[in-house]
């Protein structure tokens, strides 16, 4: 199975997906098939593995995602089983993503002390990874994917990534100086790659690695106990992007236009997927709904 799923996320890569999170699910599924010494898709096998997510929209993404897979390969092979999309009994419901406040990040870049002893690379890796993410925005995906030559002083060079679009995207004074002293301590100790983020051993930092640490932070930080929620890399992201649009420097009477700037920064391909951030806004939503009751019952918008 796994020389399938190696042809799949071919194929989808080829037409502009990332995929990095399809990855690590489908690897996690083939290796719980070998287990079982099943060489194609079961039913009864993707409902066990997708079960192990912690939600139920966590159950239901990872079996939307063997059915994706399964929908793919049955053509070629109808002995793989084309498990049921909705066995769990409920739609897919967007999150509520958590916004990160400054002490909230703090605490977990703090955390990454707890990785290694200060002169192994790896707190170093994880603490640079997380500022750099929580100050562009940038997918981790694009993080990890970053090489020394894509550093440059006019920004971070962000090639055909999602969609094959390649951008600039300009660093913050501060948030160059970070990466350069991470950049400067990193060649002392590794200097054969040409990624950014590495481990201690040179090798690039993967996504599979990156998850579970990035989990054991959040335990370390206490981060958990105090927003009861399971966090999520990606909401990362969510924070730039939130934060960003509450800088808006005329509310929204602009804000048109900062979606436009904020979309191209992050390299959305429509501006759709940059009015989700409005949802967790709530500032700027309270402004727009107060405009929008003033013009509905006739007063100035």
């Amino acid at each position: 199975m796994r020389q399938a799923v190696d042809r799949y996320l071919a194929m989808r890569r080829a037409v502009g997906f990332d995929l990095v999170n399809t990855e690590y699910l489908l690897r996690s599924f083939a290796r719980a098939a070998a287990e079982r010494g099943e060489t194609h898709v079961r039913t009864a096998t993707a409902i066990e593995w997708a079960s192990r997510g912690p939600s139920v929209e966590q159950r239901n993404a990872r079996l939307r995602t063997v059915c994706r897979f399964a929908q793919y390969v049955r053509p070629e092979d109808a002995r793989h089983e084309l498990p049921p999309t909705k066995h769990f009994g409920r739609h897919h419901i967007r999150r509520v993503p958590h916004i990160y406040s400054r002490a909230d990040i703090e605490r977990l870049i703090d955390a990454t002390r707890q990785l290694g002893p200060p002169d192994r690379l790896r707190p170093r890796t994880y603490a640079t990874l997380i500022a750099l993410l929580v100050s562009t925005g940038l997918r981790i995906s694009e993080a990890l994917s970053l090489r020394l030559a894509d550093v440059t002083p006019r920004g971070l060079v962000i090639r055909k990534t999602k969609f094959q679009k390649t951008r600039l995207v300009p660093l913050h004074e501060t948030t160059q100086a970070g990466l350069g002293r991470y950049l400067t301590g990193r060649r002392d100790v590794i200097s054969s790659s040409e990624h950014v983020f590495v481990t201690d051993d040179g090798r690039p930092l993967r996504y599979r690695e990156v998850y579970p640490t990035f989990q054991m932070l959040v335990k370390f930080a206490g981060l958990e106990i105090v927003t009861g929620n399971r966090l999520r890399l990606h909401e990362l992201r969510h924070t730039f992007a939130v934060r960003a649009l509450e800088a808006s420097p005329a509310g929204r009477h602009r804000i048109g236009q900062h979606m436009v700037a904020l979309a191209t920064y992050m390299g959305h391909v429509n501006i759709d997927a940059t009015y989700w951030y409005l949802e967790t806004t709530p500032d700027l939503l309270r402004e727009i709904a107060t405009a929008s009751e003033a013009f509905v019952t006739g007063g100035q918008p």
